[in-house]
This record gives C-alpha cells, structure tokens and sequence, in this order.
C-alpha cells in the first residue's frame, strides 16, 4: 500500500475512532445521570457531544465519503452496490436523526424527567445505528478499496480526507471549535475527556 492510500484510509479510521469515542462517552454519561447538583453541567455536555457530531462526521466525514468513496467504489465493486446504498441512506439519515437527538435533549432539559426516557432510549438506538454503519464502512468498504482504488483515486481521496480534518481525530486546531472542544474534554468522562469519573 503507499504512503498516499495509508494517509487516506488512516484520517478515515481515526475520525471513526473520534466519533466512537464521543458515542461510547454519550452512552457513558447517560449510565451515570445528571448530577442533581449541577444538572446544567450535564446537559450543556451532552448538547456539545450531539453539536459535535452534527458539525464535524455529517458534514465534513460524510460528504467526502458520499461524494468521493462512494462513487469510485460503485464503479470499481458494482457488487458493492447494496451495502454503499444501505450506507448512503445512512448518511441521509444522519443529520435528521442528530436533530432529532437534540430536540429530545433540550425537551428533556426544559420540561423534566418525563421526557429523559425518549431522549434515552434515541441515543442508544441512535449509537448502535452509528456504532453499525462505522462497522460496515470499515469491514466491507475500506478493504476492497484498498485492494481495488488506483494511485490517482487514492491521490483525489488523501487531498479530500486531509481538508478540515476532525480535530479530536489529529486534525489540526481551529480556534472557532477551541471552547466546544475544551467542553467536551475537561468535562467528559474517560475514553475521551479528562472531567469528573
């Protein structure tokens, strides 16, 4: 493999790494509740994991995956064609879905414990679909694209996937996300933030 189809394939993966890491940590947050202390504290971290995952894997992951891996790998793997359709409509999905995540969030927030349940059980089938969709993306299409993608496609896919690069996955720092990030970060538990056990 050259060094060109590793960088591509390897942005792909650790923004799939990024995002499950934020997942897991969403799921662990709704095991442990809010603090009845500081219930703000645990709603203002959750609406930045969901604001994260709707600003960074829906629209600047997806799009470059739709627009670019996709295709070539339709033209290169026409037997593909069920599993990249399946994974498409994920992607259109994915944005309505994070939207409705935060609606259920900010009912639950606003108008109490009688709609956490809603919101609970959204993000949990919510973190399967996604947890699922990365699964299949890593185990049927990045290795047949490996195989079966040219120098120049993997040329095309490195320019794409190295623009705008997850910052939690290695990308380099904006200073627009700075305080989303620190959010998550020193407020969030282990995998991926340093707050509170």
């Amino acid at each position: 493999m050259s060094h060109t189809t590793r960088n591509a394939l390897q942005i792909i993966r650790d923004e799939h790494a990024a995002v499950a890491a934020v997942l897991r940590s969403l799921q662990q947050m709704l095991q442990r509740g809010p603090d009845e202390e500081q219930p703000e504290r645990y709603f203002d971290v959750l609406r930045a994991m969901l604001f994260y995952i709707d600003e960074f894997p829906e629209r600047r992951h997806h799009p470059k995956e739709s627009d670019l891996l996709f295709p070539k790998m339709a033209r290169a793997m026409p037997a593909l064609m069920p599993v990249i359709e399946r994974l498409e409509n994920d992607h259109l999905q994915g944005e309505r879905r994070v939207r409705e995540l935060q609606h259920l969030l900010l009912a639950w927030e606003l108008l109490g414990d009688s709609r956490r349940a809603a919101f609970e059980d959204a993000t949990r089938h919510y973190v399967d679909f996604y947890l699922a969709h990365m699964r299949t993306e890593e185990t049927e299409i990045l290795p047949a694209a490996q195989e079966l993608l040219s120098p120049s496609d993997w040329a095309q896919l490195n320019t794409a996937f190295s623009q705008h690069i997850d910052p939690l996955a290695g990308g380099e720092r904006e200073p627009a996300y700075d305080r989303l990030f620190t959010r998550i970060v020193m407020r969030t538990p282990a995998p991926i933030g340093v707050g509170p056990a």
